[in-house]
């Protein structure tokens, strides 16, 4: 199988990815889709690929022409740099809160993928640190480039700040919701992101757990598919 020489700081996965695409491309004579590349690196969201793809493109491995199906071609040899692997432990709502089980614990899911990130790419802060993904449902985030599809990269905290973006726990509610957070006289407000939609109202006698910070969004692309 053809081999792309791999570069100091590239991971696993993107190395896989390169591999493959060099292989397909050796024996079918054009590239392989998304979908394709997801099948034979066991990724399950094609928002993920085209996540490691974009990676690909802006450290030079290789070229796309998002305007055409397959539209990708391999190119130079510049390193990612170190990486960082950030497990996705679940779903979040973007919208409405959706139930969860009375004994729900963010910690607890078993991570069905994970992402690898450039340390160059995250925040200068927050490099190094222990983070954990959830992948967004729901539309409420629009207008802060949260869709649904999309993955949230967040930091682990149980404080927030007034106009953070969290990931919160209703205990009370057995509900989880991302949204903006604000401390109010009589409680706290959920703020969406969402001009059609409604914020939503914690009374102080009501358990609000906050999960997690966002620090990243990885954008959905199927639409590229």
């Amino acid at each position: 199988m053809m081999m792309v020489r791999k570069s100091k700081g590239i991971g696993e996965r993107h190395q896989k990815i390169l591999d493959f695409i060099a292989s397909y491309q050796r024996e079918h004579k054009h590239p392989p889709s998304i979908r394709e590349i997801g099948e034979h690196c066991d990724i399950s969201s094609t928002s993920v690929v085209n996540y490691y793809l974009d990676q690909l493109e802006k450290s030079g491995y290789l070229e796309r022409d998002r305007k055409i199906s397959r539209g990708m071609r391999l190119t130079g040899n510049t390193p990612l740099g170190d990486m960082l692997r950030v497990p996705v432990l679940g779903v979040i709502q973007a919208g409405e809160p959706i139930p969860v089980p009375s004994n729900a614990d963010f910690g607890s899911f078993t991570p069905e993928d994970s992402v690898e990130i450039a340390t160059s790419l995250m925040p200068g802060k927050e490099k190094g640190k222990e983070l954990f993904a959830l992948k967004v449902q729901g539309d409420s985030m629009i207008d802060a480039m949260v869709n649904d599809g999309d993955i949230v990269i967040l930091k682990p905290s149980q404080d927030a700040r007034n106009g953070d973006m969290v990931a919160v726990w209703l205990s009370d509610r057995n509900e989880t919701t991302l949204k903006y957070f604000y401390k109010e006289k009589d409680g706290f407000r959920l703020q969406p992101a969402n001009p059609t939609m409604k914020p939503i109202m914690i009374k102080k006698n009501e358990l609000v757990e906050i999960k997690g910070k966002v620090v990243m969004v990885i954008r959905k692309m199927d639409r590229f598919n």
